[in-house]
């Protein structure tokens, strides 16, 4: 009796002798076999693999039955398959930046003038997937509507308006030189370089400076209050690592205020039916149909059901990984899953090692707490930073003379005392408490002080420019801020690090793009202060719009992907078995308590300061976590309902892979620079060491299922800078 699959095959043009000579030709080519599916009332080709892969199933093409020019299907289906070997192997040897050529100036108005276009009658064809609501994805989102494309958007909040980026306090940056102090383009597109420590990529961050004016204006016009000088101009002032007054700001709650903004344009697409979102939703993972990002499998955190959704690309704006050190200013729910399912379907992660630690935070008060609290660093305009001169001095603040107090920053870096960038501040405060000079009853804190500021200007204008910070700490500390120094530590606030994008903001994977904080693109080893709400807002309402046409001018006359594909059914299928065994466990330690151990490994060995040992050491730490978290995690509740620890340890089990990742990228990376900070490099006055002749590249990680992950380099060139050491002295 025949086989009623190889009869349908030979209906399509297959033969036995044309697989063979096939094969025989390309013989790089592994071995598989050639099946029909059918999805509706058609049939299609798909070749799957004789040996287990990620990726065994690979969709082809459509199956017909008409010879053009004596071409069978099936002999479609052999290009289809060669084509994407191809192309498989040319990414595996190559990591193109996909910079166009040109002056640095010219980069982004010459290229923007060239991409290819989407008619808006296409338009209305294309479906676009957005994964986060924050300030890149509500302004992605919005902006995608507004041109005409059809989006859906989805958020794990009950609210777009509830995304982290509401948590942003002093301001955002842009070169408007609105106060004559010779800022411009370039200097704000140099100080972003130089305060990544020359570990960014040119085109990119001078794209970034370039649309910064525009984000001002833009939000200008939805209504953003920003702040006003008595003549009603537009109000600026300093953040660190800057000589400029660039930073424009809505007193403490800037990000707020950007958000709100942001989500009145997203809402106004929503009801107008260009924009379906999706709130109390996560994604649990991207589907990639011919090696292609074409839908993603979500989860309804209320109740409990899996769900797929089709597109013909995928953007992720989820933010940053900051939650892997357990305490950090982030919010709870931040977390690294969706970039992580990108990282373990083949988008290169990058330089994850880079994490910046904000040298203004409250400090630590005990075991019992599960975060951190940002105080803005526009404080350190008017605070001063010191410690008493004395060891171990337990005196009240106030108590404690001027020449009695070493102002630290001011001496050690008189030409930006206070306003020095992020990792050396926090660096400095470190060493401070180290030596034994900090304050409070765990001696790991610095004052920030405000007694100058408020007998030179008064407490009414200090009151003015900071009220709600001041209000925010007297709240949390008990302390009241106008008559006695805040203590303040470094803390985890933000990742450089992310999902490896080029130019376009594409991953390493086709039609999969990462904006805003979830990707590396544009800060380099350390971000300059008011620089995270630039770039996700330049990211969504500026560059993605326009970058995205690229890829999707060519998905136009392709089929589009459908949730019946066995692509989708099957990445729902191991989302629901990953969830149900991390269910199954059912040990005796909570995903709390596991998350706390992770966080404190991670803190130690590749926090502030770190070494090959502490490194080595740390591998093995998080090894013993990770088997701990798979035997004895417990989970109460149902599986299949609303069950909030079953979804924290899902991202748990993925700051748990991430951590690992981390630590190797950190030593691999032999030199000190920003936020990374090995202790085997620095210079005679204890600064960050660069080896730029061995290092001068972006680390891109790519997932290697059960061995050790495979490091790719993008060599960084510096054509318009000259690489030199930092000082701020």
């Amino acid at each position: 009796m025949k086989n009623d699959t190889f009869d349908v095959r030979n209906n399509y043009g297959y033969t036995v002798e044309k697989f063979l000579a096939f094969f025989n030709k390309y013989s790089h080519i592994p071995k598989g076999s050639f099946q029909i599916k059918k999805r509706g009332d058609k049939d299609y080709w798909y070749f799957t693999l004789s040996a287990g892969s990620s990726d065994r199933v690979k969709y082809l093409c459509k199956a017909h039955t008409n010879k053009e020019n004596d071409i069978t299907s099936f002999e479609d289906a052999l290009d289809k398959l060669k084509e994407k070997f191809q192309n498989k192997n040319d990414k595996q040897n190559s990591l193109n930046s996909n910079v166009p050529d040109g002056e640095l100036k010219n980069k982004w108005i010459d290229y923007r003038s060239k991409i290819p276009l989407v008619s808006p009658a296409n338009k209305k064809k294309l479906n676009v997937i957005v994964i986060g609501t924050g300030l890149a994805g509500a302004s992605a989102a919005a902006s995608l509507a507004e041109l005409g494309y059809n989006v859906e958007a989805f958020c794990f909040q009950d609210s777009a308006r509830r995304a982290h980026s509401i948590a942003a306090q002093g301001g955002i940056n842009a070169a408007k030189n609105y106060q004559n102090d010779g800022d411009s383009v370039y200097r704000l597109f140099y100080d972003t370089i130089k305060g990544g420590d020359y570990r960014s990529r040119e085109a990119n961050v001078y794209r970034l400076a370039e649309v910064s004016a525009n984000i001002i204006d833009q939000c200008v016009a939805q209504g953003v209050p920003f702040a006003r000088e008595y003549g009603g101009l537009l109000d600026n002032r300093s953040f660190g690592g800057v000589q400029v007054s660039r930073t424009f700001y809505a007193r403490g709650q800037t990000g707020q205020q950007l958000l709100l903004g942001a989500y009145s344009a997203l809402s106004r697409q929503v009801s107008k039916g260009n924009v379906k979102l999706y709130t109390r939703h996560e994604m649990q993972d991207v589907v990639l149909v011919d090696g292609e990002a074409k839908g993603v499998i979500v989860k309804d955190l209320i109740n409990g059901q899996y769900q797929r959704f089709a597109g013909d690309a995928v953007v992720l704006a989820t933010g940053g990984y900051g939650n892997v050190y357990y305490l950090s200013t982030n919010a709870m729910g931040s977390n690294v899953t969706a970039s992580w399912k990108a990282y373990k379907k083949g988008a290169y992660f990058a330089n994850p090692c880079f994490c910046q630690i904000h040298p203004t935070c409250i400090p630590v008060s005990g075991d019992h707490q599960s975060k951190l609290t940002l105080m803005s660093e526009s404080l350190r305009n008017d605070g001063r930073i010191w410690v008493p001169k004395k060891k171990n001095d337990n005196r009240n603040a106030n108590e404690i003379p001027e020449d009695e107090r070493n102002y630290y920053l001011e001496v050690r870096y008189p030409a930006f005392g206070n306003l020095v960038p992020r990792d050396v501040a926090s660096r400095a405060a470190k060493e401070m408490c180290d030596e034994g000079y900090g304050v409070g009853s765990s001696g790991l804190a610095v004052y920030l002080d405000f007694k100058d500021a408020i007998n030179e200007m008064g407490k009414d204008t200090v009151s003015a420019k900071y009220g709600n910070l001041f209000a925010m700490y007297e709240k949390i500390t008990g302390e009241d801020p106008y008559s006695q120094p805040m203590r303040i530590y470094p803390a985890i606030h933000y990742t450089m690090g992310g999902t490896w994008v080029d130019y376009n903001l594409m991953t390493s994977i086709p039609g999969l793009y990462a904006i805003g904080e979830c990707n590396f693109s544009d800060h380099g080893a350390n971000r300059l202060g008011a620089s995270a709400l630039m770039q996700g807002l330049a990211d969504g309402y500026f560059v993605l719009p326009y970058t995205i046409g690229n890829y999707l001018s060519t998905q136009i006359a392709k089929e589009r992907a459908t949730i019946d594909m066995p692509e989708f059914e099957k990445a729902e299928r191991q989302s629901i078995e990953k969830m149900k065994k991390i269910y199954d466990v059912q040990g005796d330690q909570s995903v709390e308590s596991i998350h706390k151990k992770l966080g404190r490994v991670i803190w130690d060995y590749c926090g502030m300061a770190r070494n090959e040992k502490g490194l080595l050491h740390a591998l093995d730490l998080v090894k013993d976590i990770k088997e701990e978290f798979w035997t004895t995690v417990k989970i109460p509740g149902k599986f299949e309902t609303f069950n909030n620890e079953l979804d924290k340890a899902g991202r748990v089990s993925d700051f748990i892979e991430l951590g690992d990742l981390m630590i190797r990228d950190a030593l691999n990376r032999e030199e000190s620079c920003g936020g990374h900070f090995r202790e085997e490099s620095q210079t005679e006055s204890g600064e960050a060491l660069r080896v730029d002749d061995k290092f001068s590249y972006v680390s891109a990680w790519e997932f290697q299922n059960d061995q050790s992950p495979k490091l790719h380099k993008e060599k960084l060139e510096f054509e318009n800078v000259k690489l030199a050491e930092r000082s701020y002295k």
